[in-house]
C-alpha cells in the first residue's frame, strides 16, 4: 500500500505544481498535466511501467466526458448537426486515412500496415480537444461545434476500424503480436456475423430504452434514501456498466456514454448527474494527459529523433491541409475554420487503442509501433501550442483584420455627447439618450459594433475614439460631455487623461471594470466613474433579500444604505489607494480601511429601521390587470 500510497502523490503533486503554472502563463491546463508527467516520468524516473496500466484506468475519463456532452444535447439537436456529424467527419476520416496510408506506403510499407496507420492517425485526441474547447469556452463557436462533429463521427469509426485491423494480419507477423496478458471478455467473438450484428443492435436498444423509462425509476428509488453517496455511486456505476455492456459487444465505451447522455439530456436528474460525475471526469482526463507525458520513451525518443519529430509534425501539416481544405468546402470561414483545423491536427488516444490491437493481430511490426506511439504522443503534446498559436496570432488577426484594413468614418455632424466604446455597456448608454432626443456621436473601433447600433438606427461612426483627430471632427472642442465605455483598460485611462488635460471643461464619465480600474480613472481625471458590474450586483442582492423573506421596500432601503456607506468612505479608501501607488505609503493601512467599511456595513445593516414607507422608497409594481385580463 505504501507503494501506491507514495506514487499517488507524486501524480496528484506534479498536477498541483505543474497545471496552475501553465494557467498563469496561458498555456491551459492540458499543457501543464503533459509536462508534469513527463517530468515525473522520463525526466526525474519518479514514475514507470505503471503509466501503462494507469494510463488505461485514466482513459475512462474519456467515457465519463462523453456521457456529460451528450447530456448537453438532446435527439433534435443531434439530428440537426447530422450534415456535419456524416458529411464533415465521414469525409475527415476517410481523407486523412487515404493520405496517411499513401504516405505510409510511399515510405515503403505494405498496404496493409499503411493502412492500419492510416487509420490511426484519422483520428483526434477526444480528451484533449474537448477539454481544452470548453475550457476556452470556444465549444459553442461554429468551429468548436464542426470539431465535436468530427471528433464524434471519429468515435463512431472506430468500430469498423477495429473489425477491419484483423483482416490486415501479415502472416510473416502472425505469432509475434502476443497479448496483453489479459483474458479479453467479449459476447460477440465467436458469433457468427448476423448474431454479432443482432447483438450489438440488442446492446445499444437496451441504453436507449433502459436509459427512457428504467434510470429515471433508479434514480427515484435512490433520492428515497436520502444518501447522497449512494446517488454519487449510482451514476458511476450507471456510466461503467454502460461503458462495460458496449465493450462486451466490441463497440466503443465512449461512444455507448454519449448515446446514454443523449438519452438523458431532458431527464429531471440531469443536473444532478452533471454535478456528481464532472469532479471525476476531470480528475481522470487530468491523470490520462499525464500518463501521456510520462510514458514518452526517451531512449527510443534519443535514438530517432529526427523520424519521430518528422513524422510529428508530417501528422499535423498533413491533417491540417485536409482539415482546412473541408472547412473551406463546409463554408467554416475566418477564425472558425482555423479553430476546426488546429484543434484536430493531431493524433489522438484512440491511436494508442489501435496501435497496441494493430500489433497483436499481427499488423504493425513492434519496433515501428514503438516510434509511431511516440509519433502520437508527440503530436498530442503539441496540441496546446497549436491552441496558443489559435489565440494569440489567429484570433488578434481575425478580431482587428477587418478593422485595420477599413478607414475610420467620416464623422458628418457634432454633438454635446460623445460616446467612446458602444459594446453591452456603451449601447445602452445610447439607446437611453437617444430615447430622450439627446444628440450623441458614438465611436467604437470594433465594425460589429457600429452595425448592431445602425440597425437599430443610431447614428455611429467606425474609428479609433482614442485618436485625437477623430476626437475633434466628432466636437470634443464644443462637447459637454464624454462617456468613456473602452473594453481596454489601458487605453480608457490614457484617453481619460488626453481628455482631461487637453479638454478640461468636458464633464467625463467613464466605465470600470472594478475598484482598482475605477481608482485609476479617477486618478487619470474622469469625474465620474461607474464600475460595470456594481448596480447590477445591487439590484441582484436586493432580489436576494426578497427571496428570503424581507420585505421589498426594507431590500431597497437596505441596499441604498450599501450605496451610501460604500460612499461615505470612497474618498478616504481612493487617499490611500494613490498613497500605495505613488510609493508614499506601504502599509497595510488600505487594507484596514476596507475592513473598517465592512464593520460600518454590517452595523448600517443591523441597525433599526423605521417602517418602510411606499413615498420613501419607490419600487416599481406590476400594473393592475386589466378588465379583460381580469375575466
Amino acid at each position: 500500500m505504501t507503494a501506491y500510497f507514495v506514487q499517488a502523490f507524486i501524480y496528484l503533486l506534479a498536477a498541483v505544481i505543474a497545471v496552475p503554472l501553465a494557467k498563469r502563463f496561458g498555456l491551459g491546463s492540458v499543457l501543464g498535466y503533459l509536462v508534469a508527467g513527463v517530468v515525473i516520468g522520463p525526466i526525474l524516473g519518479l514514475v514507470g511501467q505503471e503509466t501503462n496500466t494507469i494510463q488505461h484506468f485514466a482513459e475512462f475519463g474519456v467515457v465519463m466526458m462523453l456521457f456529460l456532452v451528450g447530456m448537453e444535447l438532446d435527439p433534435k439537436a443531434l439530428w440537426a448537426m447530422r450534415v456535419r456529424l456524416l458529411g464533415l467527419g465521414g469525409l475527415q476520416v476517410v481523407l486523412t486515412a487515404a493520405a496517411g496510408a499513401a504516405i505510409a506506403w510511399w515510405l515503403g510499407l505494405v498496404w496493409q500496415t499503411s493502412l492500419a496507420i492510416g487509420f490511426i492517425f484519422a483520428l483526434s485526441s477526444t480528451a484533449i480537444v474537448l477539454q481544452t474547447l470548453n475550457e476556452k469556452g470556444l465549444g459553442k463557436t461554429d468551429g468548436g461545434r464542426s470539431a465535436f462533429s468530427v471528433l464524434l463521427f471519429q468515435d463512431i469509426a472506430v468500430i469498423p476500424m477495429l473489425a477491419l485491423i484483423p483482416l490486415l494480419a501479415l502472416p510473416e507477423l502472425m505469432g509475434a503480436g502476443g497479448d496483453d496478458g489479459h483474458a479479453s471478455l467479449s459476447l460477440v467473438s465467436s458469433l457468427p456475423g448476423w448474431a454479432h450484428a443482432l447483438v450489438v443492435v440488442a446492446a445499444i436498444g437496451s441504453v436507449v430504452v433502459g436509459g427512457y423509462y428504467l434510470v429515471p425509476l433508479l434514480f427515484r428509488y435512490v433520492i428515497g434514501s436520502g444518501l447522497r453517496e449512494v446517488f454519487t455511486a449510482t451514476a458511476l456505476m450507471l456510466v461503467i456498466g454502460i461503458a462495460a455492456l458496449m465493450s462486451l459487444v466490441n463497440l466503443s465505451p465512449a461512444l455507448g456514454a454519449f448515446l446514454a447522455g443523449v438519452v438523458l439530456a431532458n431527464s429531471e436528474f440531469k443536473h444532478e448527474l452533471e454535478a456528481n460525475i464532472e469532479p471525476f471526469k476531470g480528475l481522470l482526463l487530468g491523470l490520462f494527459f499525464i500518463t501521456v507525458g510520462a510514458g514518452i520513451n526517451f531512449s527510443v525518443l534519443a535514438a530517432e529523433w529526427g523520424t519521430i519529430v518528422s513524422l510529428g509534425l508530417a501528422v499535423i501539416a498533413v491533417k491540417g491541409i485536409v482539415l482546412l481544405a473541408l472547412a473551406l468546402l463546409f463554408k467554416v470561414r475566418g477564425s472558425n475554420g482555423w479553430l476546426f483545423t488546429l484543434s484536430l491536427a493531431q493524433a489522438g488516444e484512440f491511436g494508442f487503442v489501435l496501435l497496441t490491437y494493430s500489433v497483436q493481430n499481427s499488423v504493425i511490426p513492434a519496433d515501428i509501433a514503438q516510434i509511431l506511439s511516440l509519433v502520437v504522443a508527440l503530436s498530442m503534446f503539441l496540441t496546446p501550442l497549436l491552441f496558443i498559436v489559435y489565440d494569440r496570432l489567429v484570433l488578434p488577426y481575425y478580431r482587428t483584420a477587418s478593422n485595420d484594413d477599413r478607414e475610420a468614418d467620416t464623422i458628418e455632424e457634432e454633438a454635446p455627447v460623445i460616446v467612446a466604446g458602444v459594446g453591452r455597456f456603451g449601447q445602452i448608454i445610447c439607446r437611453l439618450l437617444r430615447a430622450n432626443n439627446i444628440p450623441i456621436v458614438a465611436l467604437d473601433h470594433e465594425i460589429e459594433q457600429i452595425e448592431n447600433l445602425r440597425k437599430i438606427n443610431i447614428k455611429s461612426y467606425f474609428g479609433d475614439a482614442t485618436r485625437s483627430d477623430l476626437l475633434e471632427t466628432a466636437g470634443i472642442e464644443n462637447a459637454r460631455l464624454i462617456v468613456i465605455a473602452l473594453d481596454d483598460r489601458d487605453r480608457a485611462v490614457q484617453m481619460v487623461k488626453h481628455v482631461k488635460q487637453y479638454y478640461p471643461h468636458v464633464w467625463i464619465l467613464a466605465r470600470a471594470f472594478d475598484r482598482g480600474h475605477g481608482y485609476q480613472l479617477r486618478d487619470a481625471g474622469a469625474d465620474d466613474v461607474v464600475s460595470e458590474t456594481y448596480h447590477s450586483a445591487l439590484e441582484l442582492g436586493g432580489h436576494a433579500l426578497t427571496a428570503i423573506g424581507v420585505h421589498p421596500m426594507r431590500a431597497k432601503q437596505m441596499t441604498w444604505a450599501f450605496v451610501q456607506n460604500e460612499e461615505a468612505h470612497e474618498d478616504e479608501l481612493f487617499n490611500a489607494w494613490k498613497e500605495i501607488e505613488q510609493g508614499i505609503n506601504f502599509s497595510p493601512r488600505y487594507g484596514e480601511l476596507f475592513m473598517k467599511l465592512e464593520e460600518a456595513l454590517n452595523s448600517a445593516m443591523q441597525q433599526d429601521w423605521n417602517e418602510p414607507q411606499r413615498e420613501d422608497v419607490p419600487i416599481w409594481t406590476a400594473p393592475a390587470p386589466s378588465e379583460d385580463e381580469g375575466r
